[in-house]
């Protein structure tokens, strides 16, 4: 047995666990499924894991509050790189369960939002229930306490089901983006070219431009923001912080200069990790702000005395 372990959202059968699989492709690690995102931090913070794999976000439904918030309260935690796993939903059942007998279906809360439409025409009557994951659902499905789930369709062999429907989502395409988190000593993965860095940025207080001083930090230095998102503090209505994705690495200069400048008009800002895109899509950067423009202009700061 590995003596390494990544923990991940389970039980066996959720589309975390295919994450797992695709990222650890060759088997290096034992796959520990734990009852929650916190429980998988803690497994990281504690040592009884070496690598966890959460949901990050979805295409279709946004981001994970769960995991969010675990990784705000998780220090010592960062993210060291990302998976990308298509989402297929089918319709679950114990064997011999007719589609007219279906009166109660457990899933996920964002499995149910990405399914309402499928539901809602071919089994108008009966009532959704959430389940902590789909592949809990399917589990619970098997005990007997639901007629059927709307889970992977993975999740049937897992616990004994049978695919009733295949492909019930209402909108083809969605993906669900994973991150894999190591703990904050781990060195920053070497830049690829096709690199994200994730930020969570407090502003002193809500005022008139506040936002707009933020973003110029990255739109003067040329940095793309792939994902930006604000969410409550907890200290109070109106209290947000914003969650940053910047197309860049930390060794690069631009990308330091700008955390150089939320760190001076922030009240605090959090760095969870540079790492590569799992899509590998390259990021198109200015010419003023190339490296060697940056160092350029080092030089002639220094060259004036």
């Amino acid at each position: 047995m590995s003596s390494s372990r990544v923990a991940y959202l389970g039980p066996v059968g959720t589309f975390t666990e295919q994450a797992v699989i695709q990222w650890d492709a060759d088997g290096v690690y034992e796959h520990r499924p734990v009852a929650s995102v916190g429980h998988a931090v803690a497994d990281l913070q504690s040592g009884a894991a070496q690598a966890a794999v959460v949901p990050f976000e979805n295409s279709v439904e946004g981001s994970v509050p769960a995991t969010l918030q675990a990784l705000l309260e998780g220090d010592g935690v960062r993210i060291t790189g990302e998976v990308l796993v298509p989402v297929q939903f089918s319709l679950l059942v114990r064997p011999g369960t007719p589609r007219e007998s279906i009166q109660v279906i457990a899933t996920h809360p964002h499995a149910a939002a990405q399914t309402r439409d499928w539901i809602r025409s071919h089994l108008p009557t009966a009532e959704v229930v959430p389940e902590s994951s789909t592949a809990r659902a399917a589990q619970a499905v098997a005990e007997g306490r639901y007629d059927a789930a709307v889970a992977a369709a993975g999740a049937a062999e897992a616990y004994g089901l049978v695919e009733l429907v295949a492909g019930i989502a209402d909108r083809e395409g969605a993906v669900t983006r994973f991150v894999v988190l190591g703990q904050d000593r781990s060195s920053v993965p070497e830049p690829t070219g096709a690199d994200r860095t994730t930020l969570v940025a407090h502003i002193w207080a809500n005022r008139p431009g506040a936002l707009l001083e933020l973003l110029e930090q990255f739109a003067v230095r040329g940095i793309d923001l792939s994902r930006l998102e604000s969410r409550p503090t907890g200290e109070g209505l109106g209290e947000y912080c914003f969650w940053i994705d910047a197309d860049a690495h930390l060794t690069e200069p631009r990308l330091r200069e700008a955390l150089v400048g939320l760190r001076r008009t922030c009240r605090e800002v959090r760095f969870l990790g540079s790492y590569p895109r799992a899509d590998r899509r390259t990021a198109t950067i200015p010419e003023h702000a190339e490296a060697h423009v940056y160092a350029e202009a080092h030089r002639w700061v220094d060259d004036l005395g």
